[in-house]
């Protein structure tokens, strides 16, 4: 369910990389509940202002919040149990299975000594993914589609208020891709997870997200649901590419020409 109390609330946030390039200032409210898309450009910021709610990345100025914690000053031990963090780069040198990866969503709570509670929070995220029947597979064992659902229920392990998702559809297929989409808006319905993700297709973003933020040159630039988001004047000044929006059999589909 979403309401309108702000689970993350971004003031005035900036981060400089040189005198000419940066991102923000940024300042954005994301309430509580529901599937949250960023999408933009390459270089837009999305991955960097993911990284940077995360607190996986420093700001050089402004405030992030989540849930009413300060992500600078709160302790990691106790932000870790509010926000939970999925990046593009997931290489695990040690050779793991899939039960251990997610065992390793438990950390925060567990410090490593997982209980019988523990337990069962891990085989609910493996059931979630639909996991069960590879929980025993190696990761190097897995195809790209499975290995990612993997590192999704070990987020969703964390059992974290917000789930914040860095292009989680990369490398993967039409199929697997609606697969993730599907099991991600459950976890934000049925989990009631508040889940930010970097995506860069937009039907994708207009079919399974309740907002959509679109960023350009490191700024949000549009805020807001898929129907007012999903236009052919909105899509075409942030992609700076013509686009169509056309009624599609389940909401609006962008078409690029």
């Amino acid at each position: 369910m979403i309401t309108t109390a702000p689970m993350i609330a971004i003031d005035r946030v900036r981060r400089d990389y040189s005198s000419e390039v940066g991102i923000g200032p940024i300042d954005l409210v994301i309430p509580t509940g529901g599937v949250t898309a960023l999408i933009g450009p390459n270089g837009a910021g999305k991955s960097t202002l993911l990284t940077m709610i995360g607190r996986l990345m420093g700001m050089d100025a402004g405030t992030i919040e989540i849930a009413g914690y300060d992500v600078t000053t709160t302790k990691s031990a106790d932000l870790a149990k509010i926000v939970s963090v999925l990046r593009q780069e997931n290489h695990f040198v040690t050779r793991l299975t899939v039960r251990q990866l997610v065992g390793f969503g438990r950390f925060p709570h567990s410090k490593g000594r997982l209980n019988r509670a523990d337990e069962e929070i891990v085989s609910r995220s493996i059931d979630f993914l639909d996991l069960g029947a590879l929980e025993n597979r190696y990761l190097d064992e897995l195809s790209g589609g499975q290995r990612q659902r993997a590192y999704v229920a070990m987020v969703l392990a964390q059992d974290t208020a917000v789930v914040l998702l860095d292009e989680p559809l990369n490398n993967l297929d039409m199929k697997h891709a609606v697969t993730m989409m599907t099991q991600l808006r459950r976890a934000a319905d049925e989990l009631g997870r508040t889940i930010v993700i970097v995506l860069h297709d937009v039907n994708f973003a207009g079919h399974y997200a309740d907002r959509i933020c679109a960023m350009k040159d490191g700024r949000v630039v549009e805020f807001g649901t898929p129907d007012e988001i999903m236009t052919d004047a909105v899509l075409t000044r942030v992609f700076e590419t013509p686009v169509q929006v056309i009624d599609g059999p389940h909401g609006p589909l962008a078409v690029y020409y």
